[in-house]
């Protein structure tokens, strides 16, 4: 695998966002929420108060639903300050231009921008259509100009294209990478070519669903109802034209004509988009469409993405990793087309591509399709001066760890370890998460199938990848960025340190779903905060914030976003942080652990406790939980706990407890209330 490496990135805390339509204001927003300075331009006061109005609602909302206390929310809005005078901007560190698709309005208001910010102040477009080198032709300095296309809701939907020009230095591009995280976006980076990656493949859908009507094979219900079907999605194409808006479609899917004649805009779509009226749409379910019917839709629809996918693949616009994360966060689609083109094998995907496309325009068939074309990357290593950087980088899945991300993770931390110059590993997460667990879906299907050996063995290497890192001679720093559940928090336990940002989240939540930690979780554990918690954790699946995991002893350090930027930057070296001795809990963890160290578990589940020393509210409160688990599960786990077992003595109870009922109903009914019966 590639070795990146780590350049030198700018510290961001004041943004400017200019025009405060409908997205500058979703991105004030966001940056506002995020902790950032942000400062609203537009080019009159009424366009700020009618951005500034939109935010204000969007909070008073989530007041209303509760998602956010107003103390909050006043807070955010806050921290933004509208202006009609753009030289405002000039104490920002990044700027991001958010006006409307107009190519001579935005290299004029980037002209405007060079000559007011700092010269190392980040410039970034937001725009969707038009080439990022192009528009830096028009900023002084153009290595720090860089695109960052965001997505619709940019309030809500994470997703964030990340596009260097011809000219964006390194440090721009490392810059924008990490403002994207602080940002609270998921990133994906991509080549400089027109429609970038999503709106490469995204709109031509949009533009494939208008030719099979405008050809009469069917009706704009049916189309939908069956994209809805088969893309795992909400809305179908017509009823997303209408929510996006229609002209918008048609201008986007011009600009990508340059590809050749299967981007051709539909007669069609140009028609509706120049009565400015919707689609007029009725109800139709899947079930109702002619199974004929049906079959062109799905052949036409999967067709034309996998040709586009293919060629942004021969173009090296991204890797596959990237479009899968552009359709399923940006899009909300169930699977990626890299992913369904793996389902599918090469000989259906090329059948499907050249019924749908190269039989139909006389193209050629792109290169990269086939399984070689179509490997994923979600383990990523960065190496600078001393310090290697190991991303897991799946954030579409919460960062899960199945097959590929151990094996990947097996390569990269040997890649990393060997590497004469390094001294210090830092182990880290994408997006919301640095491992929320293992992917449920590999052990479901195991166990339909009744190969629990499938799941022994992936244990077995998980387990030794694991120990590696545990017994590494570098300096293993593990840095929370987020939710740290089951097999994260295991790997988590590798480290020499453990560094947790304040928002991150920890929890055992083995034994609510019938299982119970079987990769160190028993026994790492116990070494940081002895028995007695150690089952509280695992027993319970008990919750906790970074900063009462970091009174227990559990995470080492809480630290703020900004001494993570000196960590990740180089700026500050892992090797000044330690891991501390275990800190004396306060009085709530330890009347917990005199519980747990004084009573067996089951005892606790199903007898009612109350000792003298330890308030009726926390037994009773611990006894609530217990009886929420499953038994075999606890049994196991204070069986392995109580006897400090090792990876051995762990993965001797594997083909047990995922051969279990309660196993089975807890892994298939996530986030449902179940009532398990001990067998």
């Amino acid at each position: 695998m590639e070795q990146l490496i780590i350049h030198t990135m700018k510290k961001i805390k004041t943004v400017g966002v200019v025009g405060a339509g409908t997205m500058g204001s979703a991105l004030a927003q966001k940056f506002a929420q995020e902790g950032f300075t942000v400062i609203l331009a537009d080019r009159e006061m009424k366009f700020i108060e009618k951005g500034l109005a939109l935010i204000r609602k969007f909070f008073d909302e989530a007041v209303e639903k509760n998602v956010l206390p107003k103390e909050k929310t006043d807070a955010f809005f806050n921290n933004i300050r509208g202006t009609t005078n753009s030289t405002d901007l000039a104490i920002c560190d990044l700027v991001v231009e958010a006006i409307f698709e107009d190519f001579q309005a935005k290299t004029g208001l980037l002209e405007t921008l060079s000559g007011i910010v700092s010269r190392d102040a980040v410039i970034a477009t937001n725009t969707s259509s038009f080439s990022v080198t192009e528009l830096s032709e028009h900023v002084s300095f153009p290595e720090r100009f860089v695109g960052l296309h965001f997505f619709y809701h940019a309030a809500k939907n994470r997703l964030v294209e990340i596009i260097p020009g011809e000219k964006t230095s390194a440090e721009t591009l490392a810059t924008a990478k990490f403002f994207a995280m602080q940002a609270g976006k998921d990133a994906i980076v991509c080549a400089d070519a027109y429609g970038f990656v999503v709106n490469r493949f995204f709109v031509p859908w949009l533009n494939e669903a208008v030719k099979i009507l405008e050809e009469g094979h069917a009706g704009k219900e049916e189309i939908d109802a069956v994209c809805m079907n088969l893309f795992g999605i909400g809305m179908g194409p017509f009823a997303l034209m209408n929510a996006t808006g229609i002209p918008v479609a048609y201008h986007a899917q011009k600009t990508l004509e340059v590809f050749g004649e299967p981007y051709a805009v539909s007669a069609k779509l140009k028609q509706q988009a120049e009565t400015q009226r919707l689609w007029e749409l009725g109800a139709v379910s899947a079930a109702q469409v002619d199974p004929g019917a049906e079959k062109m839709i799905r052949e036409r629809m999967l067709g034309i993405i996998f040709f586009i996918a293919a060629q942004i693949l021969d173009e090296k616009i991204c890797t596959p990793a990237a479009i899968n994360r552009g359709a399923r966060i940006g899009l909300k689609w169930r699977k990626g087309p890299v992913d369904m083109m793996k389902e599918m094998g090469e000989p259906e995907v090329k059948r499907l591509i050249e019924k749908a496309v190269t039989a139909v325009y006389g193209v050629k068939m792109p290169r990269s399709v086939g399984p070689d074309f179509w490997k994923t990357e979600f383990v990523l290593l960065e190496i600078k001066h001393g310090t290697a950087l190991i991303t897991i980088n799946r954030p579409e899945d919460l960062n899960a760890l199945n097959e590929t991300v151990i094996a990947q993770l097996d390569e990269q931390f040997g890649l990393a370890e060997k590497h004469p110059a390094v001294r210090n590993i830092v182990i880290t997460g994408s997006g919301k998460a640095f491992v929320a667990g293992a992917d449920i879906r590999f052990f479901v299907k195991n166990m339909q199938n009744s190969a629990q050996e499938n799941i022994v063995a992936f244990t077995q290497y998980a387990q030794r990848v694991f120990q590696h890192i545990d017994a590494s001679p570098k300096k293993v720093v593990v840095l929370l960025n987020g939710l740290a559940f089951g097999g994260g928090l295991e790997l988590a336990l590798c480290g020499d340190v453990i560094l947790a940002l304040p928002s991150a989240k920890i929890a055992f939540p083995e034994t609510g779903i019938g299982i119970y930690p079987a990769l160190g979780g028993t026994f790492r554990t116990t070494r940081r905060v002895g028995k007695g918690l150690t089952k509280y954790l695992v027993c319970t699946g008990a919750l906790l914030g970074a900063p009462e995991a970091e009174k227990i002893g559990l995470v080492d350090q809480v630290i703020r976003m900004d001494e993570m930027f000196d960590l990740l930057s180089g700026a500050v070296s892992p090797e000044t942080y330690t891991s501390e001795k275990r800190q004396t809990a306060n009085s709530k963890y330890q009347l917990i652990e005199q519980l747990f160290d004084q009573f067996p578990v089951d005892k606790l589940r199903t007898e009612t406790v109350n000792p003298p020393t330890v308030p009726v509210e926390i037994s009773t409160e611990i006894q609530i939980k217990l009886r929420q688990k499953a038994p075999v599960a606890l049994q196991i786990s204070e069986r392995l706990i109580d006897a400090n077992s090792g990876d051995k003595e762990v993965l001797s109870e594997v083909a047990t407890i995922f051969s279990t009922a309660d196993a089975y109903l807890g892994l298939t009914s996530i986030g449902k209330s179940v009532q398990y019966q001990g067998k």
